[in-house]
């Protein structure tokens, strides 16, 4: 949301449907759009400056070719996402296209199928798709198109768990993979604390932690999570406290 606000106050507009971008130039964001909404803009002539992360082009371009091959396509991932209905968009028409585990189970007549990820998804529960889906066809081919800074992010942000008293998750509460690492940590650590901004930061937080670790989401700016270990420091000043953080 800090990123956001600072956008707009550069004069850089959220839109939230095509009908509402004007003429001149139109700035895609990372989780990618669908096809129907590029070929409109194309339509439309605005300028498109491409900002798609380089991981949702490539499960884009996997579940479409897999589509024309005749794969059914399994999306791993949050049906509802932006980039999830990006990825959805290329696939071809009249192909069956299974969002969950449940799909997987009583899918019938499927002789083949092929599966994509959610960029931010982590590899455990890419493998619960993978499993499922090879006790249930005969054929299965996978891309693994989870983003490596994501799971090395998840990775390194459980070690820092399980160092810290406390864990401070920071990122947009509408973040899937800050929600994700949120939910990772407080496996490893049960004083987890999902915060939006430094102004959630308060002494009854971190109690009497003597160390507190600190991640954040994947399109959290370095500035928001330095100003947080800043107040952090700040605040607990003279005292005995180890700000350990993965950026």
């Amino acid at each position: 949301p800090q990123a956001v606000e600072e956008l707009e106050q550069k004069g850089v507009h959220v839109v939230q449907s095509v009908d509402e971008v004007p003429c001149g130039k139109v700035i895609v964001r990372s989780h990618g759009i669908t096809r129907t909404d590029h070929d409109a803009l194309v339509e439309k002539g605005v300028r498109i400056v491409d900002a798609t992360c380089p991981f949702v082009n490539k499960a884009q371009e996997h579940a479409r070719t897999l589509s024309r091959e005749g794969y059914a396509v399994i999306v791993v991932g949050d049906a509802n996402h932006p980039e999830v209905k990006s990825i959805v968009s290329y696939i071809e028409p009249g192909v069956p296209i299974l969002t969950s585990l449940a799909d997987i189970r009583f899918a019938a007549g499927i002789r083949k199928a092929g599966i994509v990820a959610q960029t931010t998804q982590s590899f455990e529960n890419l493998m619960q798709f993978v499993s499922a889906s090879l006790k249930r066809f005969p054929e299965v081919r996978v891309f693994n198109t989870i983003c490596h800074a994501t799971i090395l992010r998840q990775k390194e942000s459980t070690a820092v768990a399980g160092k810290a008293d406390v864990m401070i998750v920071l990122g947009g509460y509408n973040s899937a993979n800050t929600r994700r690492l949120a939910e990772i940590c407080k496996e490893i650590n049960p004083r987890t604390h999902h915060i939006e901004t430094d102004a959630e930061l308060t002494a009854d937080l971190v109690g009497e932690a003597s160390c507190v670790g600190v991640t954040a989401g994947a399109s959290t700016p370095q500035w928001i999570i330095d100003d947080l270990v800043a107040k952090i420091r700040q605040m607990w000043r003279g005292e005995k406290i180890d700000v350990t953080y993965y950026k």
